[in-house]
């Protein structure tokens, strides 16, 4: 792990508190805390009182196994930010803020710039309910433009909250189970390495792959074949990142159903604002090939949302933490659910963290459908400590306090 970037007093008082909180009319509506849908975590945010003893960011920089690359881009190591929070009864939280060039909005320096802003509210705000201190959090770090920064401060101050009750997170957010099944990723390679890992994901339990495409289409067809041959029975997502055109979308469908393959779903197939073609290949992939759509990129707001559910746009939307804040994300997941549009979620390339936190809210929620919480698989080394329990495909979650997760600080 990089270096460490601590938010002490004297650096706030050169700061005057009004400029980090924009006016009442820039805020981004957030929900009351009675609209969560999860009874012991909207009782925390109603009655639980915070005060921040310290709080700090830094870098959080990881290798990976080998490149990840997808449609609309490549990385060789996570390049992350993690925030530590501690309350002034000693209860520590940890949260991440994943960068993925392309997808956040945020790169590394202003993701860690916009952590120091927040931090510097959080060490010297007054105590307040959690429920309002994220939503004055959420004032300082608005809109998709500081979702993935703004997710991370909140998983840290949840965290450090659910930790001081004593209470693991996926009790907090419902209870349901204690226990998921992930898919895992092959991210855009040649069928020799694409078959190489299907058949070691085969080995260690894997029943769902899924893959990256969107580059170039007949390439994609000759991975799909040739982790066919290894893992025959394994059921597919094929994930495009907008690469494909319409007709380029549903062209891989049709050959794909010439050879005999059906995914189980197709995410995101063409670009995030053709909404259109988005429509378009749902349509046909439904009633031609009986396969489900995926939303992933089209959906980074509750307006997207209801556009995808006022025109039928899209049978799945993939809720990521990081490109909507946990309260924002909680709030589409009850919306989405109440609109009889099936769940998934996934994340960016987050370390246990970040996916830590995703995994105990979907085993507490118990209502996701796909659940793609994979990268810390595919990094070189894991710096977190503690946290939920690997065996192939299942994480089990224990019953430590909070997410049970933290890192060494050196």
């Amino acid at each position: 792990m990089a270096s460490s970037v601590p938010f002490t007093a004297p650096l706030y008082h050169h700061l005057q508190l009004r400029t980090l909180i924009p006016p009442p009319s820039l805020h981004k509506t957030i929900m009351s805390a009675s609209t969560t849908g999860c009874s012991k975590f909207d009782h925390l945010m109603d009655t639980f009182r915070v005060k921040v003893k310290r709080a700090e960011g830094r870098t959080l920089n990881v290798p990976l196994i080998s490149p990840f690359t997808i449609a609309s881009s490549r990385l060789d190591t996570v390049r992350n930010v993690a925030i530590r929070v501690e309350l002034e009864d000693g209860s520590v939280g940890w949260g991440e803020a994943p960068v993925l060039p392309h997808v956040t909005a945020e790169d590394q320096p202003l993701a860690l710039t916009k952590v120091h802003e927040a931090c510097q509210f959080l060490s010297f705000c007054q105590p307040f309910t959690l429920g309002l201190l994220l939503e004055k959090l959420a004032g300082i770090l608005s809109g998709h433009q500081f979702a993935s920064v703004r997710s991370g401060v909140e998983m840290a101050l949840i965290d450090a909250a659910a930790k001081s009750i004593n209470m693991p997170m996926w009790e907090l957010f419902g209870g349901s189970q204690n226990t998921i099944t992930t898919d895992i990723t092959i991210p855009i390679v040649s069928p020799a390495e694409a078959s190489a890992l299907a058949t070691k994901y085969k080995k260690l339990g894997f029943e769902t792959l899924k893959l990256k495409v969107g580059k170039n289409l007949s390439a994609d067809i000759e991975v799909l074949k040739a982790i066919r041959a290894v893992h025959p029975e394994c059921l597919f997502i094929l994930d495009a990142n907008e690469g494909y055109s319409c007709s380029e979308a549903i062209e891989v469908l049709e050959k794909l159903n010439e050879i005999g393959v059906t995914p189980v779903l197709f995410e995101q197939p063409v670009h995030r604002d053709d909404w259109d073609g988005l429509g378009h290949v749902t349509r046909i992939a439904n009633k031609k090939f009986g396969v489900s759509v995926a939303a992933d990129e089209s959906c980074r707001s509750l307006s997207d949302v209801m556009r995808i559910v006022n025109g039928d746009l899209a049978d799945v939307i993939n809720i990521k933490l990081a490109k909507l804040g946990v309260l924002d994300a909680l709030h589409i997941i009850r919306v989405a659910r109440e609109s009889g549009l099936t769940l998934m979620i996934g994340g960016m390339v987050e370390t246990r963290l970040a996916m830590g936190f995703a995994g105990h809210l979907a085993a507490g929620l118990g209502c996701f459908k796909f659940i793609d919480l994979d990268t810390p698989l595919l990094l070189a080394n894991d710096p977190v400590l503690g946290g939920y329990e690997v065996a192939g495909a299942i994480y089990k979650f224990t019953n430590a306090a909070g997410s049970g997760s933290f890192l060494q600080l050196e």
